[in-house]
This record gives C-alpha cells, sequence and structure tokens, in this order.
C-alpha cells in the first residue's frame, strides 16, 4: 500500500504557503522518509520548490477572512483559503495519507508510526502549549462552552477505507451548510473553521456521543499560537 503526506498550501498575499509546504516536506524526508504532495492552486509557483514529490492542482472557493497576529501587538485581515481539506480522500494520491498543516513542524520519526497501526483514523485530542507562560489550552478542550470535544486538523492520518470516505463526505456536507452546524453546536468563531468541522464530523460518526471512530496520533504535539514567537529551529530544537 502506498503512503505518503499531503499538504494544503494556498497563497494570500500576507504568507506564503507554498515555501512553508516546500519546509515542511524537506522535513518530513529528513525525519519521516515518506513521500509529500502538495494541494495548491499555484501550481507554477510550487513546481519551482525541490521536495514535493506530486502537485495536484485544486482551486478555492472560500471567501473566509481572519485577522493574523504576529505576537501581540500586530495584527492584519487577510483571506483565510482553507476550504479544501474536505478533499483529501479524494485529492490523495496514497492509500494511507498523513495530512498535515503547512507550519507544522516535524522534529522526530514519530508521526511514521501512523503507517504501522490497524486503525483507519487518527487524530491529535490533546496538545501541549509551549508558551509557559500562557499554559491554558480552554479553547482547545471544546469547540464551546457548552459544546463537544475539540479535535485538531492540524495533523490528521487515514486510510482510504468506505467509512472514511463517509467521514469525508460528511465533512463536506458540513462545510457547505456550516451556519446550520456553527448555530446547532453553538459556535461563537464565525469563520469556518477545520478543527471545529473535523470535531463535528467525529461527533456524528460516534453516533452523536462519545465514541471510539477517532484514535490517537503517535507522539504528543505541542503547539504555539501567532501571539507567540518561533525564535528558531535547528534541526530537532525549536526555541
Amino acid at each position: 500500500m502506498t503512503k505518503g503526506c499531503l499538504l494544503f498550501a494556498f497563497n494570500n498575499g500576507l504568507f506564503d504557503y507554498v515555501m512553508q509546504a516546500d519546509y515542511l516536506a524537506g522535513r518530513i524526508k529528513k525525519y519521516m522518509d515518506v513521500p509529500t504532495s502538495i494541494v495548491t492552486s499555484d501550481v507554477e509557483y510550487a513546481s519551482t520548490f525541490k521536495n514535493f514529490d506530486q502537485i495536484i492542482y485544486q482551486s478555492h472557493t472560500s471567501n473566509n477572512t481572519r485577522k493574523f497576529h504576529s505576537g501581540s501587538f500586530y495584527s492584519k485581515t487577510a483571506s483565510f483559503k482553507n476550504d479544501a481539506r474536505v478533499l483529501a480522500y479524494d485529492l490523495s494520491p496514497y492509500d494511507r495519507t498523513i495530512i498535515l498543516d503547512t507550519d507544522y513542524i516535524v522534529c522526530n520519526d514519530s508521526l511514521v508510526n501512523c503507517f504501522d497501526v490497524e486503525d483507519d483514523f487518527l487524530i491529535y485530542k490533546n496538545a501541549d502549549n509551549l508558551n509557559i507562560q500562557t499554559p491554558s489550552t480552554a479553547e482547545f478542550k471544546k469547540i464551546s462552552d457548552t459544546s463537544i470535544d475539540f479535535y485538531w486538523a492540524t495533523c490528521v492520518y487515514f486510510t482510504k477505507t468506505q467509512q472514511n470516505k463517509i467521514f469525508f463526505d460528511l465533512l463536506k456536507h458540513i462545510q457547505e451548510n456550516w451556519l446550520h452546524y456553527k448555530s446547532v453546536y453553538r459556535l461563537n468563531y464565525s469563520t469556518y473553521r477545520n478543527d471545529f468541522a473535523f470535531s463535528i464530523a467525529i461527533h456524528i460518526m460516534n453516533g452523536f456521543s462519545s465514541g471510539s471512530f477517532a484514535k490517537q496520533m503517535p507522539g504528543k504535539k505541542y503547539y504555539i499560537t501567532d501571539r507567540d514567537f518561533c525564535h528558531s529551529i535547528k534541526d530537532d530544537s525549536v526555541d
């Protein structure tokens, strides 16, 4: 069975997500030794980079905007082209796929273990904040104060099974009817967000309850927010 990583990168005039994806693909090659494919509308630009095994064209239709922070004192509103991830099942060239955000930093080979487990769908439910000054993770426990458990769409593993096809078709439905699901699940965040859509879809796949559809990714996930700064990255050290 084929295996590899899938990245989605749509530049917005503020951030070069394709360049981010190439950097991540290089680290995937170094630490995981698996191929990486990129999904983008900037095919010609992506072809100028060296670390993509396949470049998959996909347009985007999202009209989302969001405020991007650079530390605590600067922010700018720009387009947020995050609508294509629901197509991961259809677009992935692999039988077994790890989806990663382009700003994910791979520092070891722990994710390779995904390909060796019998489970068909893995995702992180818990993560640790690297900023010890703001350790609270309440916003990443539930998708709203009175709603369901939060799951990180940042890093997801799936195999091409019928059950996972149903899951990704459900994601498309949730995205197409976002205002409805935003109301049902009492979301205060107005912009469509993959973390929330994945969390809702998992809740539905579990029969609108707690269940076993989604299993835990191997290793531990750490994060910072866009109000924090990453000073340097060297090999497996991030400061």
